[in-house]
C-alpha cells in the first residue's frame, strides 16, 4: 500500500459554490452520508465528498455495488415487516441523503397509514430531505436533527413523538451507520438503550459492513478518519452482539444478497457473494 499523501478529501473554505448549506457547516470536509449519495450515483454531495469516495473505490472498486446491495436490502426488509408483521411506524436513525426507495415510500406502497421519522446529525442531510421527500398524505413524516449516540434524546423528542407512538410496536432502522461508531463509543449499549425505550413486537433492521482484508479496512479506516466520521468495519461474530435482546428472523444475519432475494433473483455468484461485504438482519424485540 502507498503512503497517504496530501489529503484531497479537504478543500479550502469558500471553494463550494454548488449550492446553499446551512451557516456553519463545512463542505470541504466529507461527510459520509454525501460520500454514500455519490456511490449510489446521486448528486446531492460536494467536492470533497467526492474526492474522498474516489480514493475509497480505488481500493475497494466494489464500493458501489455494496451501496446497491445494501438500499436493496432495505426496499426488501421495510416491505417485510410492513407487509408480513404489522409494522406501521418506522424510527430511521442516519437518514442520509434521500434516493429512489426511501422508507416512507416503500412502506406506503403497502399501508398508506405508516409514518416515519427520519433522523440524521447532518443539517444538509435534513435540509435534502425535507425539500425531496414527499409521502401519502394519509401517513405522515417527520425529520429530526440528532445523534444516534444519543438515543434517550431522540427517543424523547417532541418532534419524533408527535409521529411517533413508542406504546405501539416500531421499526428501528440502522442502516450502515453503526460502523460509524467506536467500540469505545458502545454500538451495543446504543441499541440496548434504544430497546429499552421500545414496545414488544418492535423490529430492528441492521445493515453493518465489513472488510474482505484487514489491509482494505485499514485503508477505508484511514480515508474516513479524514472525513467528519471514523469507520470501523466489523466481521459477522462483532455484528451478532448488536442484536443481543431482538430475536433475528430468517435467514438471520446474512450477507445482503442472502436476505430474502426478490423471486427470479439470480443467485450471487462466489465474487459477488465476496464482494457483498455488508451484513444484515432484521429481528424482533424478545
Amino acid at each position: 500500500m502507498t503512503q497517504r499523501g496530501p489529503e484531497p478529501w479537504r478543500l479550502p473554505r469558500g471553494d463550494e459554490v454548488e449550492t446553499q448549506v446551512p451557516q456553519g457547516i463545512d463542505t470541504s470536509i466529507a461527510h459520509p452520508a454525501r460520500m454514500y449519495d455519490y456511490f449510489l450515483g446521486g448528486k446531492n454531495n460536494f467536492a470533497a465528498d467526492r474526492a474522498a469516495a474516489e480514493l475509497i473505490l480505488q481500493a475497494v472498486p466494489e464500493t458501489r455495488y455494496v451501496a446497491r446491495i445494501n438500499r436493496d436490502f432495505l426496499v426488501r426488509a421495510v416491505r417485510t415487516v410492513t407487509a408480513e408483521y404489522g409494522i406501521r411506524q418506522f424510527l430511521d436513525l442516519g437518514t442520509g441523503i434521500p434516493a429512489d426507495g426511501n422508507i416512507h415510500e416503500v412502506a406506503q406502497a403497502v399501508a398508506p397509514e405508516t409514518r416515519v421519522a427520519y433522523v440524521d446529525n447532518d443539517p444538509i442531510v435534513l435540509a435534502h430531505a425535507r425539500a425531496l421527500v414527499s409521502g401519502d398524505p394519509r401517513g405522515r413524516t417527520t425529520f429530526f436533527q440528532a445523534d444516534l449516540r444519543d438515543p434517550e434524546k431522540i427517543l424523547a423528542a417532541p418532534e419524533v413523538r408527535d409521529v411517533i407512538d413508542f406504546d405501539q410496536p416500531v421499526a428501528v432502522v440502522m442502516a450502515m451507520v453503526l460502523h460509524f461508531v467506536r467500540d469505545a463509543e458502545d454500538p451495543a449499549g446504543i441499541v440496548a438503550r434504544l430497546r429499552a425505550g421500545l414496545a414488544p413486537g418492535s423490529m430492528l433492521i441492521l445493515t453493518h459492513a465489513s472488510f474482505k482484508t484487514e489491509a482494505l479496512k485499514r485503508y477505508a479506516e484511514e480515508v474516513y478518519d479524514r472525513a467528519s466520521a471514523p469507520v470501523v468495519p466489523r466481521s459477522a461474530d462483532e455484528i451478532a452482539p448488536l442484536l443481543a435482546g431482538f430475536d433475528p428472523i430468517e435467514p438471520g444475519l446474512v450477507r445482503a444478497p442472502l436476505w430474502r432475494p426478490d423471486p427470479g433473483t439470480p443467485e450471487p455468484t462466489p465474487q459477488e457473494l465476496e464482494e457483498a461485504v455488508v451484513y444484515t438482519a432484521v429481528a424482533v424485540k424478545t
